[in-house]
């Protein structure tokens, strides 16, 4: 059974830029269960606008804590 969390996000575009170009690897987020959550940066690279990256999200892991996707809320 997949387990969802969601999380907030609001990286300016000269710190989004950084995870874009893969100079920072992972990105770091508290959970709205106050859990701390860790995954590859490269997972956010769709969402990185002209402003950076702002809004609610919710990340996907499966039965074994394997990512399975992020998603805008």
């Amino acid at each position: 059974m997949a387990t969802t969390v969601r999380f907030r996000l609001n990286i300016p575009r000269e710190q989004a830029m950084r995870y874009y170009n893969g100079t920072v690897r992972f990105v770091i987020v508290h959970a709205e269960n106050g859990q701390r959550i860790q995954f590859p940066a490269q997972h956010i690279r769709p969402f990185i606008t002209q402003s950076g990256v702002q809004g609610i999200f919710s990340i996907s892991f499966d039965d074994h804590h394997k990512m399975i996707g992020i998603e805008r809320v």
